[in-house]
């Protein structure tokens, strides 16, 4: 009775706000007890079939068990007059099976993947940036110090690396220095990923390359293919002005093309050229590329062959794409134009945020019922009847719980907001958002490559 009384005594001091007008503490001991509630469910749900399997087995192994050999010996002379009707049955059955292995989609693994390290002395320290941006004459007092409050604010560390060709003084933007850090990039990741799997260049049947603001003639696959001499029959791609998501969209094309080219090797290759795309112009949306964008690629392997299996790092399970193209705002949030004096750059809108948002969420929602457990589809689709159906305004959407089906997650690191706001949103931890920070302050954004970025980030936790 002693420790019920104080414990009562405790609650009737714990309200919104203590005696002396301070607020009191939050009662940990009940967010704990939730948390627990919450894993029970999550375990019963997850496992409901199972739980209603054992009095099944339980009954059936009860009926078997009465059996006797009598009862097997007439069985067989059943099955015997019924000729017929069981050789129908057993054809039926292994055409079927058939069928499904046949018509099943590909396996696909990711073997190794690889990230070009620029030497050392292609390092660019915030101190470096502003004193060669000083150097050019180009930017006007007020627009350097925006740079140096964007660099400071991004969340880039000093250790980020650029083109010699912007770094030099004066700087020289041409067409033989873009083509050199597209060699240098490309040829970097590919040699390290060659060398990790062990793949000959002649035993690659898919290439496919994405950069989004450098496309010469002939084209960065035409490239690979002359530097590397591979096969005459292979299937190349080569995209462009696809922006941060080009990444991930040469993986799901990849891995499409892999569905229908049996034991193939695909080659993925993503980068971004600065040294022809660096902006001398004073209109503040286009310094912002100037701030985040750096040097950097990365190159990936995939295969569908069945013996690549153990020696592959992942399975592709699922790849979710959404255009949203179609909204003006979209379309024009990261816009490569003229400036009023005619210099060329690419201007990043203050819609963009919003937008990532919209296409994230739709993504999210095609996503959500592919992976995440039955526990958290249900407790997401209670919340949306009440609030639809019912009309129940005061119940908050449910946001599923996704690290119920996800260990690691792979953040496109475009700059300390995007990730402050992803780690709000999807309610991560520190220890999840580590491999996007650690790229953004290592290697700053290296947009469409920053996948393969992030996954070097991720690798030491998994060895």
């Amino acid at each position: 009775m002693a420790v019920q009384d104080q414990n009562q005594e405790g609650k009737s001091n714990l309200g919104p706000e203590s005696s002396g007008g301070r607020k009191a503490l939050p009662n940990f001991l009940l967010s704990v007890r939730l948390k627990y509630v919450k894993l029970g469910y999550h375990y019963l749900i997850s496992n409901a079939v199972y739980f209603l399997l054992v009095p099944l087995m339980a009954v059936v192994s009860a009926h078997l068990s009465t059996l006797t050999l009598e009862d097997f010996v007439q069985l067989w002379h059943q099955l015997k007059f019924n000729f017929v009707s069981v050789t129908l049955c057993s054809g039926l059955l292994v055409f079927l099976t058939t069928l499904y292995f046949t018509t099943r989609p590909r396996k696909v693994f990711l073997m190794n993947f690889a990230c070009y390290k620029p030497e050392p002395a292609r390092t660019c320290t915030r101190e470096l940036f502003m004193e060669r941006s000083k150097l050019t004459g180009s930017f006007s007092d007020e627009n350097l110090a925006f740079q140096q409050k964007i660099l400071e604010r991004a969340g880039l560390g000093q250790n980020t690396y650029m083109p010699e060709a912007v770094m030099r003084v004066p700087p020289n933007p041409c067409m033989d220095e873009a083509r050199k850090e597209a060699e240098m990039v490309m040829f970097g990741a590919i040699d390290e990923l060659l060398e990790k799997t062990g793949v000959k260049p002649k035993d690659i049947g898919i290439l496919v390359v994405n950069c989004s603001l450098f496309n010469p003639t002939p084209s960065l696959s035409a490239m690979i293919v002359n530097h590397y001499k591979l096969r005459g029959n292979i299937v190349s791609y080569n995209l462009g002005g696809m922006g941060c998501s080009a990444g991930l969209i040469s993986i799901d094309l990849a891995k499409q093309l892999l569905q229908v080219h049996p034991n193939s090797y695909a080659l993925v290759v993503s980068m971004e050229n600065i040294t022809l795309n660096w902006y001398f112009g004073n209109d503040r949306s286009m310094l912002l590329s100037n701030c985040l964008f750096r040097l950097g690629g990365a190159a990936i392997l995939l295969s569908n062959r069945s013996s690549d299996r153990r020696r592959s790092k992942y399975q592709l399970m699922h790849t979710v794409r959404t255009h949203k193209g179609s909204d003006d705002k979209a379309y024009r949030c990261v816009f490569q134009k003229e400036d009023d004096t005619k210099r060329v750059g690419v201007a990043l809108s203050k819609d963009l945020m919003a937008v990532a948002g919209e296409a994230l969420k739709t993504n999210i929602t095609t996503l959500g019922p592919i992976v995440l457990p039955m526990s958290e589809q249900l407790l997401f689709f209670v919340t949306l009847v009440a609030r639809k159906v019912f009309k129940m305004k005061n119940i908050k959407p449910y946001i599923p719980d996704f690290k119920l089906a996800f260990e690691h997650f792979c953040i496109h690191a475009g700059g300390r907001a995007v990730l402050d706001e992803m780690e709000k949103n999807l309610e991560l931890s520190d220890w999840h958002m580590e491999p996007s920070r650690m790229t953004l302050i290592g290697l700053g954004t290296l947009q469409a490559a920053l996948c393969g970025m992030n996954w070097l980030t991720l690798r030491p936790r998994e060895e």
